[in-house]
């Protein structure tokens, strides 16, 4: 889906000009004003999806950046639709009340869900419209949808760097699920990566809940990531720290760079090698290495080594 196209404006369009696109959609398509119009519903998801990311500075920042089809290997329907309150933005174009009843038309969902999640991952429409759904009394109440699942999955540095897919077990009542999962390039600790209906079955016979895997990065022998950043620590004798030297490094990739240390160079100093950090996203911008300097004290000095740091000392070294 192109975002812009899908609301009909240029990509130069200022925020309120977005805004003004949007309300004059949602109120034209919203499912309370098309009853059992599929078209209009289908229509509804996709402008709410893109007000949705075009009205989120940092969301857009990525769509306009990496292009529709990265930017959806990077954000979930759930964080796409994360903070996007569409009864706030109706009342503030002054279509809320009893014109536009978005909890009508969308529902409810508990355990901590976005509150718009059945809608949009059951295909929309209005609570009589879904399939399930029972009415009573003038009230509707569409099937539950199954529990959302939630289990950690760990992963390396490399996997981080050029991407992966994982075939994993999970155990799950009792019953085993293999699943396959792909780790995006540039992936940060704590994301989730949400399979959509691998979670727990409805009860009701509605939709299956969501399966997330959540992100933890195992520890590296040599690195520690800061961001797109990897630090790696050298320790070098005082006597190089105060003439200068040069010391060896491996990026995660194998290759292998001699860095010049300055004379005089300071504890905890860094020293940049620019591109060859971690990947911002699959078509992202490289980070860098940062060498980050400590000075190698000796436990334990033989008798000539003694007498050259008296000498030193002597000399206000």
């Amino acid at each position: 889906m192109e975002y812009y196209e899908t609301l009909g404006v240029p990509k130069t369009a200022s925020a309120t000009e977005i805004k003004k696109a949007y309300r004059q959609l949602a109120l034209k398509y919203h499912p309370d004003k098309n009853p059992n119009d599929k078209t209009a519903e289908a229509k509804f998801k996709e402008i709410s999806e893109a007000y949705a990311v075009l009205s989120d500075a940092e969301k857009k920042k990525q769509y306009d950046t990496y292009g529709s089809t990265d930017f959806h290997q990077k954000y979930s329907q759930e964080d796409i639709f994360r903070n996007f309150d569409l009864n706030d933005i109706l009342r503030q174009f002054g279509g809320g009340g009893s014109t536009v009843n978005f909890r009508s038309s969308m529902g409810s969902s508990g355990g901590g869900a976005h509150p718009f999640q059945s809608f949009f991952n059951q295909g929309g429409g209005t609570q009589s419209s879904r399939m399930g759904s029972s009415c009573g009394s003038g009230t509707c109440h569409p099937p539950a949808k199954g529990q959302d699942l939630t289990y950690q999955i760990t992963i390396s540095l490399d996997d981080v760097m050029h991407g992966a897919e994982k075939n994993i077990s999970l155990r799950t009542h009792g019953h085993t699920q293999n699943v396959t999962v792909k780790i995006p390039k540039g992936i940060e600790e704590g994301k989730k990566l949400r399979l959509k209906g691998k979670g727990d079955p409805s009860p009701q016979g509605g939709a299956a809940g969501d399966l997330y895997l959540k992100v933890e990065i195992s520890k590296h022998a040599r690195f520690v990531r800061e961001g797109d950043d990897l630090i790696c620590e050298k320790l070098i004798p005082f006597s190089n720290a105060c003439l200068g030297t040069k010391v060896e490094v491996e990026s995660l990739e194998g290759k292998k760079f001699n860095v010049k240390v300055p004379a005089g160079i300071q504890p905890d100093a860094r020293l940049r090698i620019k591109g060859h950090g971690l990947p911002s996203g699959p078509l992202g911008h490289r980070g860098d290495i940062f060498v980050k300097l400590g000075i190698q004290i000796p436990e334990h000095l033989s008798a000539e080594q003694q007498e050259c740091v008296l000498n030193l000392q002597k000399l206000g070294l």
